[in-house]
């Protein structure tokens, strides 16, 4: 199986109070908690972290797009994908994603991942989400009864920007194009991998496997809460016909390792009550606006991630971190433990693409070094064979870059 070593870059400085003092940590988030001179640090220190997951065998660093809040300062991912693209080697670039109902013309995601996939020598993995009602219907005021319209015509245009070999004229509803011709194309043929992150509607299923992509339910709610989700994802897998290949389908889980069970929650207390008692303080007034989940997806009775992280935030749900640890939204424990239980996750959900957030909430630059660090020494190797009979027809392929001539 892969393991792909994924950052949210959340802001760090968030006070005590948050909670009590301000209705979310999106959208309408108070402009005055953000330091300018402290994220300078910040950045600079996920930088280090991101490159040092890819010095300790991370077979994918992670990288994804939010707007507006504190709990992820990433609002261009591709700026940090090409930063990364230099400064690293054979690692693979995980982008989950752009928002491509947000680009007018879309035609720009298309260019920006060309750049990438090109200085990178093909390792660039296109993640492709709709994108959080936060993100997208407040932050940027997209219509929500259009968003997935808009969504599914990026796409298109994306793909036949890629890979149509001459310029064309596109004629949508939401994009005219008089000229389409993308100027670099990647070198990934015919165009890089794609993955969808989710939060778990039927439309997204569905899409993922009509189009063969990689299905990715970037959960906080951790592997127990996700049994459903990720069922419904393989049953529409099985009602389509294809192949239950595991790594058809990824999930984030948070993870904390340590050298004894004490010292994982001595360490990791802070930062878990941080993330879910500060970062994850989301009004439910911008959780769900009218339009943004279907008709078919409010059928089948299934609640969002961001709109169940909303009422979970607006009544009572864990905070403390015996109830977060219990709950399963962060595994810890010493290497040992954190095998069996990543094992766990990985079968139960049946999925091969995992992706681990060993940084979250507050936590130190050390500590992430050192949460890395056993995680790549005494865990990874005990889990990659996991799934070895299956092939992963999702990954990127790069090239052998040529040898530069000699000055």
């Amino acid at each position: 199986m892969n393991f792909l070593w994924f950052h949210l870059m959340p802001y760090m400085d968030l006070p005590a109070d948050f909670r009590a003092q301000n209705p979310s940590v999106w959208v309408d988030i108070n402009p005055a908690l953000f330091d300018p001179a402290r994220a300078h640090g910040m950045y600079n220190d996920y930088f280090d972290e991101l490159e040092y997951a890819a010095k300790v065998g991370f077979d994918a660093i992670c990288v994804n797009e939010h707007h507006s809040n504190a709990y992820g300062l990433m609002p261009s991912p591709n700026l940090i994908a090409m930063a990364l693209a230099r400064a690293t080697k054979d690692v693979k670039i995980c982008v989950l994603g752009n928002s491509i109902a947000l680009y007018n013309p879309p035609t720009r995601v298309a260019e920006e991942f060309a750049m990438i996939d090109c200085v990178s020598g093909g390792r660039l993995i296109a993640g492709f989400p709709v994108g959080t009602p936060m993100d997208t219907c407040f932050a940027y005021s997209a219509n929500p009864s259009q968003l997935r319209q808009r969504y599914q015509e990026a796409h298109d245009l994306i793909v036949r920007s890629w890979t149509d070999p001459k310029p064309f004229a596109f004629n949508g509803r939401f994009t005219q194009q008089a000229h389409v011709n993308v100027w670099p194309r990647p070198i990934q043929k015919p165009h890089p991998p794609i993955w969808i992150p989710g939060g778990g509607s039927v439309e997204t299923w569905t899409w993922c496997v009509e189009n063969d992509y990689v299905y990715c339910y970037l959960s906080y709610g951790g592997y127990k809460a996700a049994q459903d989700t990720m069922k419904g994802f393989w049953n529409v897998v099985e009602r389509h016909g294809k192949e239950k290949n595991p790594y058809r389908a990824g999930f984030l889980q948070f993870v904390g390792v340590a050298e004894s069970r004490q010292q994982a929650m001595d360490l990791y207390t802070e930062p878990a009550e941080y993330f879910y008692g500060r970062c994850q303080h989301i009004d439910p007034r911008y959780a769900g606006p009218p339009g943004y989940v279907t008709e078919a997806t409010q059928r089948a009775g299934l609640t969002g991630q961001v709109a169940s992280l909303a009422d979970r935030s607006k009544r009572r749900r864990p905070t403390e971190m015996k109830e977060i640890v219990e709950a399963g939204y962060v595994v810890i424990g010493t290497p040992e433990e954190v095998v069996e239980q990543i094992h766990e996750v990985a079968t139960s959900l049946h999925v091969g693409q995992l992706m681990p957030l060993l940084h979250f909430g507050n936590m130190s630059k050390d500590t992430t070094f050192m949460n890395t660090r056993l995680f790549a020494e005494k865990v990874m190797p005990r889990l990659k064979g996991l799934f070895a009979e299956h092939e992963d027809h999702w990954w990127p392929k790069p090239f052998a870059a040529p040898a530069m001539a000699a000055e």
